[in-house]
């Protein structure tokens, strides 16, 4: 991928969600939800603080993360749909 992000933007790839309730019902695609896992493709560079210091991100390329159900910018970069968010959008860390 030839995209990088500015200051505190991250590039997230949607991680695909289970087709089977625990119970075994298939779910169609209909139906479900947008999955709010993740894995970090790309991070910007950091926040600028009001001093003018960068402060790196907490967040690295290939960390798996929850995020917001409406959270970030859908885009299509190289055929791949990916969200453009700020870090700040991001919940956590799965580890």
């Amino acid at each position: 991928m030839k995209f990088r992000p500015l200051h505190d933007r991250v590039v997230v790839k949607r991680l695909d969600q289970e087709e089977k309730t625990a119970g075994g019902i298939i779910i169609p695609d209909t139906a479900k939800e947008k999955p709010m896992q993740g894995k970090v493709i790309a991070v910007g560079p950091g926040a600028r603080a009001d001093d003018g210091k960068v402060h790196a991100l907490d967040v690295k390329a290939g960390d798996k993360v929850l995020f917001g159900k409406w959270s970030g910018t859908e885009v299509k970069i190289d055929g791949d749909d990916l969200l453009i968010m700020k870090e700040s959008d991001i919940m956590g860390v799965i580890a």
